[in-house]
């Protein structure tokens, strides 16, 4: 096949955006003709638990990249991984039900992240009130064109398509503004007879065939054997495009969701500390020195301590300056934007924007709140000597950092899905003595990056998510659920259904009722029906 032809309008990523069951991935179907539902699981439970991807042609025959994102709950983080590279969203809110949680998280993140277009697509119009939860979305959203449709009964599709090339109109893209290649990876995996692959948006610059990369945080050297565009063969892939890169010079299992490919002599390394202008959400706690949050930056998460820089604490609603000291290394530049969201209860609390990408660690002083706001300004400031960091009160001890064996065995979990190998296993696979993997389980387990379910087993904790939710998912439908049930259904071990139902009960979702396991209590169901999202 010939490689396609670039558009000249700059390219453009979609993201949807909105409650679980309000129908997003069955109105993506429609919009594209294509299922964005790869897992089997997501199809028999009509539950969207992974990123999905479509290309959507709109009426020009312009075409937008789209990343359909999961609705529940419990997957938010993984939704806020899909729009951290989105250009405008498609925000969909069922008639029947109106403006849900997760529609107003869902906005909460878009609206950190910087994402002010979309259009919004009242869904179930026909069996709904499409007029109420218009009006509600309108006081949300008051300038965002808002459509009903009907994907059941196709109706609404062409004036929404009209919205949708309407906003990209507007949009200028990332295409034209400077800066190296970086492409932040969500999937890496290998194909029989082409090797490694990986996939992501490209934040911005350019990637072609025959370029050498350098995959960070730690620093793996690569070529580029060939890149595809939506399964369509390019020289060369443009920023604003969701990319898929063939890999030479590296396993699919060195890579994982969360690293980030950049050009060689890229100025940009994994940090752990980012200095962030923080902008709470109303009606959020405030934020205190000391306070434990997860950090989301592209499609990688680190848990992260705050020390606000101008006062005590960042109170709800307002806007200031924090240090965020990382658990784990997060690749960022000065520019980009992250999320904030509380460890317990799990919830999107804020975000920000990063001024300093590789700053000292230092206190809350007057020197640094103004060197913060100068570059800010764009303005040149020189380094602060390194006597300057101590000026602030002993703090508890942190972690140590992730090097590079931890991170080996982090992405070696990742790969192992829901099947881990057992610690001793684990070892022998990363090069490392049993007690040498032990102590970085240890810290990967601190940096939220592992979670130990058995005695020597541990899990990469999306995996463990995605079970986790497929067991509440066999307790609502059958009442209940048991090793030999849990199993038979995954096509596991006993060991693996015994340890995953054991962890259940410890972290307080089931509890065990003789045989078998039930919720600890009553909660709303996935989602049912055709309605994905």
């Amino acid at each position: 096949m010939a490689p396609a032809q670039p558009d000249a309008r700059p390219p453009l990523t979609l993201g949807t955006a909105g409650h679980i069951d309000h129908g997003k991935t069955v109105l993506i179907g429609v919009l594209t003709g294509r299922n964005t539902d790869r897992l089997p699981e997501e199809r028999s439970r009509g539950i969207s638990i992974e990123l999905g991807y479509a290309p959507l042609a709109l009426p020009s025959g312009r075409r937008l990249s789209v990343v359909d994102v999961p609705g529940h709950e419990r997957f938010v983080r993984t939704m806020v991984a899909g729009a951290s590279g989105v250009d405008m969203f498609l925000l969909c809110v069922a008639a029947d039900d109106g403006v849900m949680p997760q529609t107003r998280e869902h906005l909460a993140v878009l609206r950190q992240l910087g994402v002010r277009a979309g259009v919004v697509a009242i869904t179930k119009a026909d069996i709904g009130e499409p007029e109420l939860a218009a009006e509600e979305v309108a006081e949300l959203l008051p300038d965002t064109p808002i459509v009903p449709v009907s994907a059941l009964k196709r109706t609404g599709i062409d004036e929404l398509l009209g919205a949708l090339e309407d906003v990209a109109a507007g949009l200028t893209g990332r295409a034209s503004s400077d800066g190296f290649a970086r492409l932040h990876v969500d999937r890496s995996f290998t194909l029989r007879g082409i090797g490694t692959v990986v996939t992501g948006t490209l934040w911005s610059g350019s990637i072609g065939t025959g370029d050498q990369v350098r995959i960070l945080p730690r620093g793996l050297d690569a070529r580029v054997r060939s890149v595809q565009v939506h399964d369509e063969p390019v020289e060369r892939a443009l920023a604003g495009q969701r990319v898929a890169l063939n890999l030479a010079g590296v396993g699919w299992r060195e890579i994982a969701r969360g690293d980030v490919v950049v050009p060689p002599g890229a100025a940009l390394a994994g940090s752990y500390l980012l200095d962030a202008a923080i902008s709470l959400e109303p009606g959020t706690r405030p934020l205190r020195r000391g306070m434990r949050v997860h950090v989301h930056h592209g499609t990688r998460e680190a848990p992260a301590r705050v020390s606000p820089l101008e006062r005590g604490e960042i109170a709800p609603g307002t806007r200031g300056y924090a240090q965020l000291r990382l658990e784990a290394p997060l690749v960022a530049a000065a520019g980009d934007r992250v999320i904030l969201r509380q460890v317990a209860p799990p919830d999107t609390i804020g975000g920000g924007e990063v001024i300093d990408a590789a700053p000292r660690k230092h206190g809350a002083r007057p020197d640094v709140v103004e060197r913060l706001r100068a570059l800010e300004r764009g303005e040149a400031v020189e380094e602060p000597a390194a006597s300057e960091a101590a000026a602030e009160p002993a703090a508890a001890p942190e972690p140590p950092p992730l090097d590079g064996a931890a991170l080996h065995v982090a992405a070696l979990l990742r790969s192992d899905g829901a099947s881990p190998r057992a610690d001793t296993d684990l070892a022998v696979a990363a090069g490392l003595d049993l007690s040498e993997a032990e102590e970085r389980l240890r810290r990967l387990e601190r940096a939220g990056q592992a979670v130990r379910v058995g005695r020597s087993l541990h899990f990469h904790p999306e995996p463990l998510s995605e079970l986790e939710a497929h067991v509440i998912a066999i307790c609502e439908r059958d009442g209940n659920a048991t090793i030999a049930g849990l199993r038979d259904e995954l096509g596991t071990s006993r060991k693996y259904a015994q340890a995953i139902l054991e962890h259940l009960d410890r972290t307080k979702v089931t509890r065990r009722d003789g045989d078998a396991h039930v919720l600890r209590r009553r909660r709303q169901a996935p989602g049912s029906g055709p309605a994905r999202g």
